[in-house]
């Protein structure tokens, strides 16, 4: 679990309970973590407004107060719909699912009246598309995140298939196209895959080496390519 997701673990664990109390020492096995690193996310909790508090002594322990919702974001509802909005267009990328995961976090942080806004004023965005992409494998997402290595089936324009062994690198997004930037075994160089011409996908227990990717390498169509957060970099 990772540290955003364990903070709202925290906040429901402790809200289920409340007024009752769970102590440190609890929440870290249930979590598997230390307690020096429940700790630190219980401050972070207090920090950012969540209403918890430590009571002392042998039947002490963290409570908090029921009707609390964890909101770090403090999103109004002009953002939360950029945010639905710019998730949305990800519906046949390789991230689709976890986009899917994060539009209801979204949605549950906010209060009832701006999540219903949120969700009238999203109802009129559409995004036109052709309809004619099939939806990159998920598997090729974990394989970035994981840093692993992947074995991949992929149909090339022409419509060969081969089968390949990559190591991910990244991803440039285009339209409705999602192009997987990988160092390929088989040529023994960059390049780039696109998503729906990746026909099945083998995640391995290999961790995959540090490499550079240079723009100048990539047989793709593009325009001027842009991170999607401003001041970010392949090596941040």
């Amino acid at each position: 679990m990772n540290r955003t997701d364990r903070l709202y673990a925290l906040v429901e664990e402790l809200r289920a309970v409340a007024p009752g109390r769970r102590s440190a020492r609890w929440l870290a096995d249930r979590f598997a973590v230390s307690a020096r690193t429940v700790e630190r996310d219980l401050v972070a909790l207090q920090e950012a407004g969540v209403p918890i508090w430590a009571e002392p002594g042998r039947t002490g322990g963290y409570t908090i107060d029921a009707r609390a919702t964890l909101g770090p974001l403090g999103l109004t509802v002009d953002e939360a719909l950029a945010v639905a909005i710019g998730l949305g267009t990800l519906a046949t990328s390789p991230f689709r699912d976890a986009a899917l995961r994060a539009a209801r976090k979204v949605t549950a942080v906010l209060a009832e009246d701006d999540a219903r806004r949120t969700a009238r004023l999203a109802g009129r965005v559409h995004l036109l598309e052709s309809g004619e992409r099939a939806p990159a494998p998920t598997g090729l997402a974990r394989a970035l995140t994981g840093g692993r290595v992947v074995r991949m089936t992929y149909r090339d324009a022409a419509g060969q298939e081969s089968e390949r062994t990559v190591e991910p690198l990244g991803y440039i997004g285009k339209g409705e196209d999602w192009y997987l930037v990988a160092w390929c075994r088989l040529r023994e160089g960059v390049r780039a895959f696109r998503g729906d011409r990746v026909l099945a996908v083998t995640e391995t227990g290999e961790r995959a080496p540090a490499r550079v990717v240079r723009v100048e390498e990539l047989d793709i169509p593009h325009g001027v390519l842009r991170p999607v957060l401003p001041g970010s970099s392949p090596d941040s």
